[in-house]
Order: structure tokens, then C-alpha cells, then sequence
């Protein structure tokens, strides 16, 4: 990936860093004219006066360097944290858009990482490397061309010697490249795995798996090591074969100017005012080795990030999408939809299904595990396109509607509701973020949240932790209810949505989406049929197929495959 998009936003900061970087070059390359001229006049009592102007110069020279150094430094470094800040609200924005397809086949914690750790490692190289960088070019430049106004002949010895130091640079810095790479793989996997066991850390304390987990961990943590080693080993030999290079040529260069001098081809202070460029010119040089290796390990960080930014949703708005009707109806058509997932694509979850659901109208989803009832909201929600057939909201195909717009008019209750590390008041509310306190704490009132908030020292203000860790899973499915209820949208999809509540909750919650589901139409996934016989019409799905269609009554009477899941359940309640 490349910086300069984000670097572009800020010109007027990166040009007063030059400015600074300048002004610090040019105290720098002043210091060396001051001590030529102070050795060839002498240090006789005659030249006294000139010799205390040197150093009067040479103390502003001082505070000069200092102050446009301090300036440089701050002016680059916070360049550097603005741009990654940057990168990393682009980046999070950019993987939050992406597909659910995407998501089944990536893992949370090797995006973290590069939203993270690659990130850290890009601030690294924008921000500290940028500013040693950019001081030791132009102090490279500067000692060069004063190395060569000081003495030709040597600045042309120098010169010969620059590609027996590049070319190393150029090979070893492959290498260190693709070795940075792999080290950013290797903790990547590392991190990817810890999210996912800090995360599951009560599973595995009750299956005492902690000693697996620690085992495998810490042959990642190893994996990751050596391939640090290995690319710091590179960075090593580079690092040496630049600093070796450079100073040698330094040595020999010296010895060469001492034989000019003692052949009265050159003074004393010339000399050394040449020695003093050569010697910032080399160190400036050994500075940017030290750098070209930050830049080389940046690079594969940049790389992983850069593929991450390639990736496109799969579902997106088309260029010119049909609004969906105003007022929104809530009308759902399924016509002859066919459906695999992209990582089962040889596996048909649903075949040939076609339903209708009318406004306002309630419809139960019933069926087997695995029978696709799930699957028809993911279509719905356009988390993906059908394989074939026509998915359609109040008449608009979804594939030729705006993605976002679809979601607005629905509301979903799922079966595993998500609850962030949060507020109660801030968990509702994502329902409808514009939402007043008062309307969330009705919505809250309606889905018996009220009945555990009134327990919590802040009320509808206290925080519940990670994934709601402190709450039930009835309490979580009560807040994910809450926020259903919030949306107030005309489509609402229940996934189990009672199925973690106690019968007593559950008989008071079902009143409250009684009331939420009046004036709208309701699509309702259930195992429990006792929750759905009140529904005007149930789907029954098997295989990925529409099997049967009706009342509870007409399909009980039918004797097929809703009438045997009756007799199981209400057979077993006997």
C-alpha cells in the first residue's frame, strides 16, 4: 500500500517539517566551515578575536539545531500518528463493510492483527523512521556536495566506493522484507488463536483445557520467535555490511587526503573539514541502513494491510439502486430461490423455495436443524445473493436495492444475541442510535429488561461487561429484543428469539412482541412449536425445501412432518 493518499491531507505540516529539517541540515553542515577556518588561521594570541567569533557562531549554530530539531521531530512524529490513526479508522471502517462470505472463511483475530500490530509497525516507519530518515538524507546530501566543494579528488574516491555499499543494501533489503513478512504471519496466527481462547476462556477452564491451550499458544509464541530471529538475523548482516563498508571507505579516503597534506596539496583545515562532511556523510549513510531496515520490515506489514484493503464486498450497492416503495409495507417474496454458502458451495441449503409473505402478516419458519430457516433471513438481510432465483422486499429485488436501506426496514432478534462491552442504555440503543433515553427505556419497560436493570447500581447506565459476560442468556436476549423493539421497523425477524428465556419470562416477553409485531409484518423462526401455533400461517421447511404450508391445525391434520415434530414435543409434555 502506498502513504501518500494520507499523507496528501496534510501539506502544510509535512512542508513545515522540511522547513525544520532544513534549518537543522543546515546548522549541521555549518560546524565543519567554522573548525576548517579556526585550524588554518591558527590558534595564535593574534587571531583571538576570529577565534571567539567561531565559537559565538558555532553556539547559535547550536541552539539553532536544537530548536529546528526538537520542531522537526515533533512535526513528523504526530504526522506519523495522524496518518496511522487514519489508516486504522479507514482500515476498520473498510472490514465492518465487508461481506458475510468474507467472515466465514477469515478469522477475527488475524484482522485484528493487522488492524493492530501491521498498524504499529506502519507507525513505526511514518513516524520515527520518517523523521531519522528524512534528517540523514539531507545531511547525506548536504556532506556530499560540501565533500566535494572541500576536495574533488577525494569527494571522487567516495563516490567509487557508494555502489559496493548500495548493492548490498538492495539485496540484503529484499531479504529482510520477506522475512518482516513472515514474522507478521507467524504473530498473527498467534494473536488469532489467544482472541479466540481469552475469548472462550470459561469453556475452557470447565473442559480444563487450559494446559492445551497454553501448549499450542506457546508453539505459536515459538513459531512467531524464530521467524523474528530470522528476519533480525538479516537486518543484523545488513546492518554490518553498511556500517563495515561505509567506514573502511572513510578510512581509506582519510589515508589518501593525509598523503595530499603532506604533499602541500591540501591543508590541515581542509582536511578536516572534509574528514568531518566524510564522517557525517558515512554516519548519515549508516543511519539509513539502520532505517532501510524499519522501512523493509514496514513493508511487509503495509503488504498485509494493502490485502486486506483489496478485498471487496461481495454485497454492495448497485451503481444506480431502485428505492425501495414509501410507505415501506414489509412485503417479503422468495421465487424459486436456490442457496449454497460460498465455503459449502457443493451443498444446497435451500432448493427451490418459494413463499410470500403479505404485510402485516405473522408467518412461522418451522423445521429440522440444518433445514435452511436461518438461511432465508441471512437472504433477507442480504448478507449474501441467492445462488438463483428472485429475493424480493415491498416488490424491489434486493440485488438491485441500496444493502444498507434493506437493513433499515428490518428488525432482528437473533438466536445468539451479540452484547458489547457496554452500557445496557448503549447496547438498546444500537437499535436506533438516534433514540432519546426515555424511548429506550420504554423499549427496555417492554422486553422485561426493567425487571434486572432496577437491580443494577447505575440502572439502564451500568456496564455488562464482554459479550454481556455479567447478564443470562435470557437477560442478553431480553436487551437484543429491546433493540428490536427500538427499531420500530416494519420486517421483523425472530430467530429463537424466546428460546433462552425461562417459562415464566417467556410468557410475558411473547406479550410484548405481541405488541411489537402489531402493524408489521413478522417472520418468526421457532423449535418450540407451542410458540408459533398462534401464528396465521407456518412454513415448514426440510432439507432446504418448502415442505408443507398452513395453520397449525390444517397441518397437524395433514400427518406429515410438522404433524410428527408435534407429536414429539407436545407428545413428550404429556
Amino acid at each position: 500500500m502506498t502513504l501518500a493518499p494520507y499523507l496528501a491531507r496534510y501539506r502544510g505540516r509535512i512542508l513545515a517539517a522540511f522547513g525544520a529539517l532544513l534549518l537543522a541540515s543546515a546548522a549541521t553542515l555549518a560546524v565543519p566551515l567554522a573548525v576548517r577556518r579556526m585550524i588554518d588561521f591558527g590558534f595564535a594570541p593574534e587571531s583571538a578575536a576570529h577565534i571567539n567569533q567561531y565559537f559565538v557562531a558555532l553556539f547559535f549554530l547550536a541552539l539553532l539545531l536544537a530548536c529546528a530539531s526538537a520542531l522537526r521531530f515533533y512535526l513528523v512524529m504526530t504526522l506519523g500518528e495522524r496518518v496511522v490513526a487514519d489508516i486504522r479508522s479507514g482500515l476498520f471502517a473498510h472490514v465492518i463493510s465487508l461481506s458475510a462470505s468474507f467472515y466465514d472463511k477469515e478469522r477475527v483475530g488475524e484482522i485484528v492483527s493487522r488492524l493492530t500490530a501491521d498498524t504499529t509497525q506502519l507507525k513505526s516507519a511514518a513516524g520515527a523512521s520518517a523523521s531519522i530518515a528524512l534528517r540523514n538524507f539531507f545531511l547525506f546530501i548536504g556532506a556530499a556536495v560540501m565533500m566535494v566543494v572541500s576536495s574533488p579528488w577525494l569527494s571522487g574516491l567516495v563516490l567509487a566506493a557508494i555502489p559496493f555499499i548500495v548493492l548490498p543494501l538492495v539485496a540484503f533489503g529484499r531479504l529482510v522484507s520477506r522475512r518482516s513478512r513472515a514474522a507478521q504471519d507467524t504473530l498473527a496466527d498467534a494473536s488469532a488463536y489467544a482472541t479466540e481462547a481469552i475469548g472462550a476462556s470459561r469453556t475452557l477452564q470447565a473442559f480444563t483445557g487450559e494446559g492445551e491451550a497454553r501448549g499450542r499458544f506457546s508453539k505459536d509464541v515459538e513459531r512467531s520467535y524464530e521467524a523474528a530471529r530470522s528476519s533480525t538475523a538479516a537486518r543484523a548482516w545488513l546492518t554490518f555490511a553498511i556500517i563495515f563498508l561505509v567506514f573502511a571507505s572513510v578510512v581509506a579516503v582519510l589515508w589518501a587526503g593525509a598523503q595530499d597534506v603532506m604533499a602541500g596539496r591540501l591543508s590541515a583545515g581542509s582536511l578536516t573539514q572534509f574528514v568531518i562532511y566524510a564522517v557525517l556523510a558515512a554516519s548519515a549513510l549508516g543511519e539509513l541502513s539502520q532505517v532501510w531496515n524499519e522501512v523493509n520490515a514496514a513493508a511487509g506489514a503495509a503488504g498485509r494491510i494493502a490485502e486486506l484493503l483489496a478485498v471487496q464486498p461481495e454485497i454492495r450497492a448497485p451503481q444506480n439502486p431502485k428505492p425501495l416503495p414509501l410507505p415501506a409495507r414489509g412485503a417479503v417474496q422468495f421465487e424459486n430461490v436456490s442457496f449454497s454458502y460460498p465455503t459449502r458451495s457443493d451443498a444446497r441449503v435451500l432448493e427451490n423455495v418459494s413463499l410470500s409473505v403479505m404485510r402485516g402478516e405473522r408467518v412461522a419458519v418451522v423445521g429440522p436443524s440444518g433445514a435452511g430457516k436461518s438461511t432465508l433471513f441471512h437472504l433477507l438481510l442480504r448478507y449474501y445473493d441467492p445462488s438463483s432465483g428472485v429475493v424480493s422486499l415491498d416488490g424491489v429485488n434486493l440485488r438491485e436495492a441500496d444493502p444498507v436501506e434493506i437493513r433499515k426496514r428490518i428488525a432482528l432478534v437473533p438466536q445468539e444475541p451479540i452484547i458489547f462491552a457496554a452500557s445496557v442504555r448503549e447496547n438498546i440503543r444500537l437499535g436506533k442510535p438516534e433514540a432519546s433515553d426515555a424511548e429506550v427505556e420504554k423499549a427496555g419497560a417492554l422486553a422485561l429488561v426493567d425487571e434486572f436493570v432496577r437491580g443494577m447500581p447505575k440502572g439502564y447506565d451500568s456496564e455488562i461487561g464482554e459479550r454481556g459476560v455479567t447478564l443470562s442468556g435470557g437477560q442478553r436476549q431480553r436487551i437484543a429484543i429491546a433493540r428490536a423493539i427500538l427499531r420500530d421497523a416494519p420486517l421483523l425477524l425472530l430467530d429463537e428469539a424466546t428460546s433462552a428465556l425461562d417459562a415464566e419470562s417467556e410468557h410475558l416477553v411473547q406479550q410484548a412482541l405481541e405488541h411489537s409485531m402489531q402493524g408489521r409484518t413478522s417472520l418468526v423462526i421457532a423449535h418450540r412449536l407451542a410458540t408459533v401455533q398462534s401464528a396465521g400461517r407456518i412454513l415448514v421447511l426440510e432439507h432446504g425445501r418448502l415442505v408443507e404450508e398452513g395453520t397449525h391445525a390444517s397441518l397437524v391434520a395433514k400427518g406429515g412432518l410438522y404433524a410428527r415434530l408435534a407429536e414429539l414435543q407436545f407428545g413428550a409434555a404429556k
